[in-house]
């Protein structure tokens, strides 16, 4: 196993950077098939939320690996790659499944514990599997991590440790009230239909508020969130669709706005916020983020993040570049869930205006108190990530034992010829017990030493067993690589 990560996510890069490296679906499958076109990985897939982006690769060279990843990234994200390379994080082998499974665990979400990235891994594996780029490895991989984060949830209280970004978001506008009085009998105004519109939507209808108003570009999805909304036996609020057109009529009526769009663009302007409020747009020049020096190559980058620098920089950029608030009453309330940012940051400065976005949920996640269930999830994923490495390790094994007794058995066969030539007077029954007879002594010779090599192949170091049992035997590699790729082409495999 030669598992590769290289990423970015809201722990190593400001929102800024992270917005801007972004990937549509389309550059997403292209950085897939670009990654599988490069020399070092054979296998990749991509986990690509809000706030992060992995790139995950089974590799035969790790430096050329980690220097071809960081390249195809930048180059896909259209973010230079002297400016990238400083929040780019690397793991490999133990401690990249290591960090999947925390990651799916909600361990290294900017909100601890919440459960919304299980969904968003089992897109990143469907994705590789459709494009088959994702082998054996990643299949695996992804397979147990998806199951590892369900025991984390089932087994420990992690829920208790957090919960989805609307809901944190919503807590961050309450600004210490309680949200159901908070938002109670407000109208409500969410901008988008996909799975994070309808979570906002289905999170504001339980808080109470008296009005849901959805917009979408796609004007169907928009009226299927409403009338998912206004089923019975569902939220009972009341709920309409909208076309995009009217959403900045749609703002002189409401109190909280919810947006996530896969837009590259703002959907909501300063000046368009600021019409719906009667106020004037003033510019305000955005303070200058402090420079960031760049590793002088590519191999530096992995320890400038390892030795804490690049942490205390990223938190002095996100400091400097939070938007400042406005003053007086808030009238309206602003919750910008999308990457890159659907609202304009300025907004933030209109008076009568609160703006959350993700840079600032980060901010606010930080000094969030973390679960004593916390400790009980890492004990999980340290296990997991030691079963996950045996597993792997034995199944590497696998090819060759199966190689050894394929060996074994045309031995046999060519023995009972050769009796067969030589006592050719054998009837049907004595025929059939001797040939039982050599392929027991035969299995009995093999089971032990075949059970025991896996056993030691199973353990760290134990790789080499299968080396050395080619070698024994005289194996020939051509039938054992013809036994890995009959395992892989297996259509079974690896299937959510």
């Amino acid at each position: 196993m030669s598992l590769l990560v290289v990423g970015l996510s809201h722990r190593s890069a400001p929102v800024s950077v992270l917005e801007r490296a972004s990937l549509s679906a389309e550059t997403r499958d292209k950085l897939l098939q670009d990654t599988l076109a490069a020399e070092p990985a054979v296998e990749a897939a991509v986990l690509a939320t809000c706030n992060r982006i992995e790139l995950y690769a089974d590799v035969d060279k790790f430096h050329a690996g980690v220097a071809e990843l960081s390249t195809l990234l930048a180059r896909h994200s259209g973010v230079g790659l002297d400016e990238l390379t400083p929040y780019l994080y690397v793991h490999y082998e133990d401690r990249a499944v290591h960090h999947l499974f925390s990651v799916a665990c909600g361990l290294d979400s900017m909100v601890v514990g919440e459960g919304q990235i299980l969904g968003q891994i089992k897109d990143a594996l469907a994705v590789g599997q459709e494009l088959h780029t994702a082998g054996r490895l990643l299949n695996d991989l992804f397979q147990q991590a998806l199951r590892v984060g369900k025991r984390a949830h089932s087994e420990t209280g992690i829920d208790r440790a957090g919960q989805s970004l609307v809901t944190f978001g919503l807590e961050q506008l309450a600004a210490g009230a309680e949200v159901t009085d908070w938002a109670g009998g407000k109208r409500a105004l969410v901008i988008g239909a996909g799975s994070m519109s309808s979570l906002a939507a289905a999170t504001l209808a339980r808080t109470g508020v008296a009005e849901i108003v959805v917009a979408n570009r796609t004007r169907a999805r928009a009226d299927r969130l409403v009338e998912i909304l206004a089923q019975p036996g569902g939220t009972g609020v009341a709920a309409r669709a909208v076309e995009m057109a009217e959403v900045c009529g749609e703002l002189t009526r409401a109190d909280i706005v919810v947006s996530c769009t896969g837009a590259t663009g703002l959907v909501l302007t300063a000046g368009a916020v600021a019409g719906a409020l009667g106020l004037e747009a003033e510019a305000v020049e955005t303070p200058a983020a402090p420079v960031v020096p760049a590793p002088a190559d590519i191999d530096r980058h992995a320890a400038w993040v390892e030795n804490g620098t690049a942490g205390t920089v990223r938190q002095a950029v996100r400091r400097a570049t939070v938007p400042v608030q406005g003053t007086g009453p808030v009238r309206l309330a602003l919750l910008d869930l999308a990457m890159p940012r659907d609202i304009d940051g300025e907004a933030a400065r209109l008076d009568g205006v609160r703006l959350v976005d993700i840079e600032s949920l980060a901010e606010a996640s930080a000094d969030a108190p973390m679960a004593a269930d916390v400790d009980q999830v890492r004990t999980i994923v340290s296990d997991e990530v030691a079963a996950f490495g045996a597993a792997q390790r034995a199944a590497h094994i696998t090819p060759t034992v199966v190689a050894l007794r394929t060996m074994a058995a045309g031995v046999v066969a060519g023995e009972i010829a050769r009796l067969d030539g030589r006592l050719p007077d054998l009837d049907e029954k004595q025929r059939a017990e001797i040939t039982q007879t050599v392929r027991r002594v035969v299995d009995k010779l093999l089971h032990a030493p075949t059970v025991r090599v896996k056993q030691l192949a199973s353990e760290p170091g134990g790789a080499g067993y299968a080396d050395a049992l080619r070698e024994l035997f005289d194996l020939d590699p051509q039938t054992v690589a013809a036994v890995s790729r009959a395992d892989l082409n297996d259509p079974n495999r690896g299937r959510s």
